[in-house]
């Protein structure tokens, strides 16, 4: 349940910034702390130029989306983070980019190595040349058999940097500290005053790996703002735009989870055959990431009868490749034995860090948008889902590898069912192009998208003339970082690049 200080709204639908409760800072943060105590989930936590916090609750079971807003005198307030731990990344992001202060914060630091976008004081208390230098404090345990490594930026691979930093006594891990922002783009900040020409673009590569789940929480925002609204036969295309992303990139992931085992009969495979998961998106629109393809309104590029019927062939002969690559994974006992009992993640603790995704499923969270918050017009309730399935709730490297098996499984169920409906729905013109449609004044709006690695949030507030006054993007992984460092707690480091794979997470997707 969520406190009734909250004003009610469904999923991708607009409201009325007036409506929005505009509470003291102390009632505020109390039903903040409420409806996290009755059941409620934190979803967003963020505040504007004029130092106004927004927080956006999820009541899951009963599929609704709650929201408050407070206004701050000054650049300071109590911590949510002690009662509330999922907002501790929530308050040390806006400490770095509005210089907000959550006084009583347990885990005060910096979420990234990178200059602030404001000018003032340091508020982690860094000194001008420490800032300039992007010094990130690292906790250390101390001790004369402790030592420690460190990770990164820099990487052997074509991989974006990130620093990890091993509190370890022998080969035990204490403590993983993760740090990013090393390459920090300024999406949101360029978002403000907007849309502008090039925030679809900007969208679509918040996470170059999810296109269309960003792409399509924008697009869902700036359609319940402007009052527009994408036909059946456009959300199907949509719908089946990010199943094909799903597939690719949990292939992908079997794959190299393989590979970080020594696996080589499916790590080989699963390389080669993401690369055809790819190409029947390229079949789509285009483009091997989805780009072009989903468009305010509605999308791109349609899909005609041949194109549907190769979309159907292609993908069945993938299916097939996939199936036996992968159960050539599950069929070795020493891969088994290097997945199971490795990086475990509590559903207690996945629950407190406010995990998403298949991380959160793999640890017994029944957690799902597809299930809970369904998108409108999507067909997206018709997916099963596998968060119920027991042998893959154990939190480890295996659960992890067992839900995104299983999100496949039902994947291709629904891509067969959603292929024959386009072909019931008849050919259709694409949509018109309304990339920067006219939005309402003063309207706030939160579109929650189950993306491959989990939910991906976008909240839109626009000020008097219908611009951006506040775009918040949440990649999955913002969440989920933290817990890969609870995984690695009481591991072996030789474990990390399996424990690290397991969750693959994004550096881009926080870094906006």
């Amino acid at each position: 349940m969520m406190s009734g200080n909250l004003a009610r709204v469904s999923n991708g639908a607009a409201l009325p910034l007036k409506k929005v409760p505009k509470l003291s800072p102390g009632a505020f943060r109390d039903c903040v702390i409420a409806s996290v105590a009755s059941g409620s989930r934190l979803v967003a936590l963020c505040a504007d130029e004029k130092l106004q916090l927004f927080a956006i609750m999820a009541d899951d079971e009963a599929g609704i989306l709650g929201m408050a807003r407070t206004a701050l005198s000054k650049p300071a307030y109590p911590a949510l983070t002690p009662e509330c731990p999922a907002a501790q990344l929530f308050e040390r992001e806006m400490a770095e980019q509005q210089g907000l202060l959550p006084e009583g914060h347990p885990w005060f630091k910096p979420v990234r190595g990178h200059l602030p976008g404001r000018p003032g004081p340091d508020p982690f208390g860094r000194k001008p040349a420490e800032v300039l230098a992007g010094l990130i404090p690292f906790y250390r345990v101390e001790g004369t058999s402790i030592h420690e490594v460190g990770v990164g930026p820099v990487h052997a691979g074509v991989i974006e940097p990130g620093h990890f930093r091993f509190q370890c006594l022998g080969e035990e891990v204490f403590h993983l500290e993760i740090a990013l922002g090393y390459q920090h783009r300024g999406i949101e900040r360029a978002l403000l005053g907007g849309p502008h020409a090039a925030t679809l673009k900007m969208m679509e590569s918040a996470a170059g790996d999810t296109t269309i789940g960003h792409t399509w929480a924008y697009c869902q925002n700036i359609e319940a703002l402007s009052g527009i609204a994408p036909g059946p036969r456009a959300s199907l295309i949509r719908a089946i735009a990010l199943e094909l992303e799903r597939l690719a990139n949990h292939t992908g992931d079997l794959g190299a989870l393989a590979g970080d085992v020594g696996f080589l009969p499916t790590s080989s495979f699963c390389g080669r055959i993401r690369g055809d998961w790819l190409n029947l998106s390229a079949l789509l629109c285009g483009s091997r990431l989805g780009r072009d393809l989903v468009r305010p309104g509605g999308v791109g590029f349609d899909l005609d009868g041949d194109r549907c019927l190769e979309l159907r062939t292609r993908m069945e002969k993938a299916w097939a490749e996939t199936q036996a690559a992968v159960n050539l994974l599950w069929q070795a006992p020493t891969v088994m034995q290097r997945f199971e009992r490795v990086g475990l993640l509590t559903g207690e603790q996945a629950q407190e860090i406010g995990a998403v995704g298949p991380a959160a499923r793999a640890s017994g969270l029944r957690l799902d948008v597809r299930l809970q918050h369904p998108l409108s017009g999507s067909s997206q309730s018709l997916i099963p889902h596998g968060w119920d399935d027991p042998a893959g709730s154990g939190g480890d490297v295996f659960a992890r590898a067992w839900v995104r098996w299983r999100e496949m499984h039902h994947s291709i169920d629904f891509l067969s069912k959603a292929v024959s409906a386009l072909g019931a729905l008849g050919e259709g013109k694409k949509a018109e192009r309304r990339d920067r449609p006219a939005l309402g004044a003063n309207q706030v709006c939160l579109s929650l998208v189950e993306g491959w690695r989990g939910e991906i949030a976008h909240l839109a507030v626009t000020d008097a003339g219908g611009a951006f006054s506040l775009y918040k993007v949440i990649d999955p992984s913002f969440h989920n970082w933290s817990g890969l460092a609870l995984a690695m707690r009481g591991g072996q480091i030789s474990d990390f690049p399996l424990c690290n794979k397991s969750f693959n997470l994004s550096y881009c997707g926080v870094d906006l």
